[in-house]
């Protein structure tokens, strides 16, 4: 199928940390990124028809698809105020569409399920409250695999793709530098290392960006930056649902935390 007009970008944010936009000192730390998430929707093409989130906080032994027709809600996080377990984003959930995309995934000979049980994380809830605050877009979504391989997860993305031009949003939700146990001035440093080879692997050509992330390992500080890769993986479903289409930075941010250097990108 050509190019539509219409046809969706895919993205991959950063959700930031834990229930934040219920936080007000955490809220002012992350002003850029809540800028950024609250101009997505004015950069799509039309009113998406759902969006499909893939999570750094949901993996399954199969790529598992969030079928319920009204999602609870999954507070993954602790030690939060009582405020932020109340949460409630009330978005519907999309049934016939995760049916069509397990079915899409079958069809590109990975393993899929349906999951009729599983809720919103905060992975999804929080930058879908900040992107869609009314909580009118159906919402739904697909799980990473156990494992994280980078080539089955570039084939999920590739097997979702022509949800795209059916007014589907495709975003992969982590983050570029996910470290819990480095943060302050000692993730300075790497995770600006690993951001500039980021940025850079994404302005090459497709072939060359898809090889690079297959081999994301060998970046500078790669293993600092994502000593468990479960924040970067929904990247590389992403970049599969755009494969061919270019990059675009549409958040940065320096010093957060005291240190971290952290990015999210339009595909498309």
């Amino acid at each position: 199928m050509s190019q539509s007009a219409a046809r969706m970008p895919a993205y991959f944010i950063s959700h930031g940390g834990g229930p934040w936009p219920w936080l007000a000192d955490w809220r002012a730390q992350f002003a850029p990124l809540e800028a950024s998430l609250a101009d997505m929707p004015a950069q799509l093409p039309q009113r998406p028809k759902a969006v499909l989130m893939i999570s750094g906080h949901w993996e399954s032994d199969r790529f598992a698809v969030m079928s319920s027709a009204k999602p609870p809600m999954v507070y993954d996080y602790s030690g939060f105020p009582k405020n932020t377990y109340d949460i409630i984003y009330p978005a519907p959930g999309a049934p016939d569409i995760a049916k069509r995309s397990a079915n899409l995934i079958d069809q590109a000979g990975l393993p899929s399920k349906l999951d009729p049980e599983m809720g919103f994380d905060h992975g999804t809830f929080v930058p879908m409250a900040i992107m869609y605050p009314e909580a009118d877009i159906p919402l739904f979504q697909v799980s990473l695999r156990h494992g994280y391989d980078p080539e089955q997860h570039i084939r999920l993305g590739r097997a979702l793709a022509p949800l795209r031009d059916e007014g589907v949003l495709i975003v992969g939700s982590g983050l570029s530098y996910h470290n819990l146990a480095l943060f302050g001035p000692a993730a300075k440093d790497p995770s600006r290392k690993f951001d500039i080879w980021l940025s850079a692997t994404l302005d090459l050509p497709p072939a060359a960006r898809t090889e690079a992330l297959l081999n994301w390992e060998q970046a500078p500080a790669a293993r600092t930056c994502h000593a468990k890769e479960d924040h970067l993986a929904p990247i590389f479903a992403a970049l599969g649902a755009a494969e061919g289409e270019t990059a675009r930075r549409i958040y940065h941010q320096e010093e957060i935390f005291g240190g971290v250097t952290a990015s999210g990108y339009r595909f498309g």
